[in-house]
Formats: C-alpha cells, structure tokens, sequence
C-alpha cells in the first residue's frame, strides 16, 4: 500500500523564497501549503493540521515565534524556523517555544529538505506511539502519561511547557537510569544545542517548582552531582 502523501505548511512571506522551495519539497513526495503571514499561516495550520511546519520568523503580521506558541497550544506538529536571525537569544527563544529546530539564512535546500525529512519520521514515531498501549509511569504521586502528554501530581493535572514535558519524558522513558547533560540535551533539543548544559539546568529547575514538594530536596527529579539527572524509580 503506497505511504500517504506528506502535507508540509511553508510560512514565508518572500514569494522568491516560497518558489524555490515549493518544488524541492515536492521534489521528496510532499503536498505544500504555502502562507505569507502568521494569520493564513495559523488558518492553514488548524484546517489542515499539516504533517510539519516550515517557519519564518520575520512576518508582516507579527513576530513567528508567536505562532510557535499558537500551534503548541493545540499540536505538537514539527515545526522548522527558517529565518534570518541568527543571535542565540532568538534560537533559545524559538526553541523553548517548542520549535524543533532551527535553520538560518541563507540556506542549502538540500540540508533543508533532511530536516524536513528527519521532522517528517519524527512525526510518524509520534503518531505510532499515540496509537500504542503505553503504560502510565508512577512513582509516588508523581505520574507521566506519555501518550497522552499529561503528567499529574497527587491526581491533579500539572501544566508543563513543551520542553519541560520533552525532557520530563526522556527521563521517565527510562526511570532509574542517570541519564547525561549531553544525552537529555541531544533528546530534547537536539544535535545543535549539545554543548549547553545550562538549558537542562535551567529546564529541570522550572519542572521541580511544578512536581516536587521541596524543590530544593526533591523526591523524583534527583541530581548526579556532575553528570546529570535521573526520574527515581521505586
């Protein structure tokens, strides 16, 4: 049975820029929605629920990490920012909004085109593991439901961001286990942040305000003193 055509929504309000990669991305099976502004873009984005989001950030109509935090209200689609900013406080900004990645321009479409490819399979584990039986971890009053993406403490609902939930969710895919500042940092945000330890510290700080009693002597979320952290697994 032949795989159903990928949709891929290019936000983009250069028309030179949406010309030249309409045809690439067709060029590898996709069907393309194209909008020149963060209204059409979030229109298309909600009528169509696209298979990944191709994003600047420069539009006519506001500032696209706007609708980065738009879209992760309701999905959790890949979502590709392709802009011109290129000062690190943008990137953080995009990517704790819930981007998962980051190209700036100018750009080769051909590296375009294997993020869109690597989004594209990412994608697909999402939905395989959604339609999974995957068992609701527990330890204390602390559970992670990670197919339905809801994390509860003594039964309340706890509102996470969606990297707190990324990297809350590493860790309880294998509880127990120290896992490295590089290994939660490569899981969670990627090859191009590898080297920033200070994004899981700063992450893992906001998650204990929200699951731990004592956030300064927590219970769940333990420290590896110069390694990393671990879920505690009793």
């Amino acid at each position: 049975m032949a795989q159903p055509q990928p949709t891929i929504l290019h936000v983009e309000d250069e028309r030179p820029i949406r010309r030249f990669v309409r045809p690439a991305l067709e060029g590898i099976g996709c069907r393309v929605l194209e909008a020149g502004s963060r209204a059409e873009g979030r229109t298309l984005a909600a009528s169509y629920t696209p298979d990944a989001v191709v994003l600047d950030l420069g539009l006519p109509d506001g500032d696209g990490k706007d609708l980065i935090r738009e879209i992760r209200e309701w999905s959790a689609m890949p979502i590709i920012v392709v802009t011109a900013r290129d000062e690190e406080r943008e990137k953080v900004a995009a990517l704790d909004l819930g981007a998962d990645d980051y190209l700036t321009k100018p750009f080769s479409v051909p590296e375009l085109l294997a993020r869109v490819r690597v989004a594209l399979r990412h994608a697909a584990r999402v939905r395989e593991g959604a339609g999974a039986a995957e068992p609701v971890f527990a330890v204390g009053e602390l559970s992670i439901d990670l197919a339905r993406r809801r994390v509860k403490l003594a039964g309340a609902d706890v509102e996470l961001t969606p990297l707190e939930f990324k990297l809350l969710a590493e860790l309880a895919k294998q509880p127990g286990r120290v896992m490295t500042h590089r290994t939660l940092l490569l899981a969670v945000w990627g090859p191009g942040r590898s080297n920033e330890p200070h994004l899981v510290r700063v992450h893992m700080a906001n998650l204990r305000k929200k699951v731990e009693a004592d956030p300064a002597r927590p219970r769940y979320l333990l420290t590896e003193m110069g390694v990393g952290y671990r879920l505690a697994d009793e």
